[in-house]
């Protein structure tokens, strides 16, 4: 298995995080590495969600789990492999949250695979973790 995971704070609320992740059609306005995306049904577990990177095929999502206000996991399936990203809002006190994203990787070949594969897809992340508690300040 391969895994990365990445955090911020903020004073943002999780209602304001958790109305930009379920906003999915405009997550292109806090995340540069979103072409174009689609969702074909609610922000809801077993809905899929099409992404596609700049200059990039489309990515399939499956929308795994969600929790309300608290986090939601999505997944990715390709040659064997599972790529899960768990998406999670943490409460630090009564004016502070922690965002975290933690990517895993497992299946066929994951410890070979998810090295080479991994750090690519998870380089944008300080980046995009940052637009978007930038936008639920607002």
């Amino acid at each position: 298995m391969w895994e990365y995971e990445h955090s911020i704070e903020t004073s943002a609320t999780p209602e304001a995080v958790w109305r930009l992740w379920a906003d999915v059609e405009n997550w292109g306005s806090w995340n540069a590495e979103i072409e174009q995306i689609e969702i074909s049904g609610p922000f809801a577990a077993g809905t899929q969600i099409t992404m596609t990177p700049p200059g990039d095929d489309p990515v399939l999502l499956r929308i795994a789990e969600t929790v309300e206000g608290e986090l939601f996991v999505d997944e990715a399936r390709f040659n064997g492999l599972l790529l899960r990203t768990i998406h999670r809002i943490e409460r630090i006190d009564q004016h502070r949250i922690r965002v975290v994203y933690r990517m895993e990787i497992t299946g066929t070949g994951a410890d070979e695979t998810g090295p080479q594969i991994g750090p690519g897809i998870t380089a944008d992340w300080p980046q995009t973790m940052a637009s978007l508690a930038e936008l639920a300040l607002r």
